[in-house]
């Protein structure tokens, strides 16, 4: 993939603010053109509706918002959390004519089988927000999550301090290749403090939110209460520590972190349950997203800015990969004044003078 152009997301971007909201039955095609369509068709299928609310709630508004803005035919669905249906809907967006398929993969294994069928048909893929492992998509569309994972870790020390402290890792979904990077990064930046000891780790299966209850119940419990900070991989399984912590009087004391700036995350930041989380904007995102799958219905190369090791395919990808940000309780603002979420969902009810005395309005 040869790097050729730089990127260019100012006018997508700016197009993306007029992004309204998404379809109400999420796993139902959203299909747009002008009157003038590039030469081909893009298709994506986003992963499900349970790991994130940030799928169907951001990222599928912002990706149709860019595609119309660039005038291009597209289909977006959800796999709902089937690697079986994620399968099906890439059969047929492949019969349905599209050029350019862009997934977020529910495991490396089935992303790989859904590329490699794609490449027989002439169909060029790319990978968005999740690397395929031994994959053989065209570029990678993401954010740099192993520095997602450091911030995520800094977050963490930064809410601690340099006291003693025992430490519960709850991991994202161990057949999702970022949540092993966010870890990562997080274990770079906390193993290096002395004074803090890891007194458990596991890894919740699909991100699923409910598992995360038990399992980080179970790893409270393990450790006999004696938990002094929390890291949690996403705003979804913070908020299931949460819950547990609240069981047990500890809520506010413990710091836990989370990622994707969620409403419920900021939510909880403010109230002072949540220590941090991720801000990773939809609109940049897919609006880097739909340039790439632009440039390569139109015959292009797609701009990249750096490379993303595949270490079961043994070879370095072609990558977009954009820059995560910080959120705590100073500027919580920022992610409202960004777009990334509005002032009306996060400052509802009982949030309205925790987000006054934040300056939001």
């Amino acid at each position: 993939m040869k790097r050729t152009h730089s990127l260019v997301l100012v006018g997508l971007v700016g197009a993306l603010a007029l992004t309204g909201c998404g379809s109400d039955t999420p796993s139902d095609s959203s299909d747009g053109a002008s009157d003038a369509p590039a030469a081909g068709k893009i298709g994506v299928i986003l992963p499900d509706t349970k790991s994130s609310v940030r799928w169907e709630s951001a990222d599928r508004p912002a990706l149709e918002a860019a595609f119309e803005a660039a005038g291009v035919d597209y289909s977006i669905q959800n796999a709902e959390g089937s690697a079986e249906t994620m399968a099906t809907l890439a059969d047929s967006m492949i019969a349905d004519g599209v050029t350019v398929l862009a997934i977020v993969n529910l495991d490396s294994a089935s992303g790989a089988s859904i590329q490699e069928k794609a490449a027989t048909q002439g169909v060029l893929t790319l990978d968005y927000d999740r690397l395929t492992l031994g994959g053989s998509a065209e570029a990678y569309i993401s954010f740099d999550n192993t520095k997602v994972g450091e911030l995520q870790g800094q977050g963490l020390a930064d809410c601690l301090g340099d006291r003693e402290a025992n430490i519960v890792y709850l991991n994202g979904s161990p057949t999702d290749n970022n949540a092993t990077l966010f870890s990562a990064g997080a274990h770079s930046v906390l193993d290096a403090i002395s004074s803090y000891t890891v007194v458990g780790e596991q890894a919740v299966p699909d991100w699923d939110n409910e598992q995360a209850v038990t399992i980080f119940e179970q790893l409270y419990t393990q450790a006999d209460g004696n938990v002094d900070g929390v890291y949690a991989a996403n705003d979804g399984l913070g908020g299931s520590v949460i819950s547990i912590l609240e069981k047990n009087g500890k809520a506010g004391d413990v710091p836990v972190t989370g990622q994707d700036a969620t409403v419920e995350g900021l939510q909880n930041i403010l109230a002072g349950t949540q220590c941090m989380t991720i801000y990773k904007s939809a609109t940049a995102e897919a609006g880097a997203l739909a340039e790439a799958a632009i440039a390569l219905v139109n015959g292009e190369d797609v701009a990249t800015n750096g490379t993303t090791a595949d270490s079961e395919g043994g070879r370095d990808v072609p990558s977009v990969l954009l820059t995560p940000e910080l959120i705590n309780k100073d500027n919580v603002k920022f992610v409202i004044d960004d777009g990334g979420q509005s002032a009306a969902d996060v400052c509802a009810g009982d949030f309205a003078k925790l987000c006054a005395d934040a300056g939001i309005s």
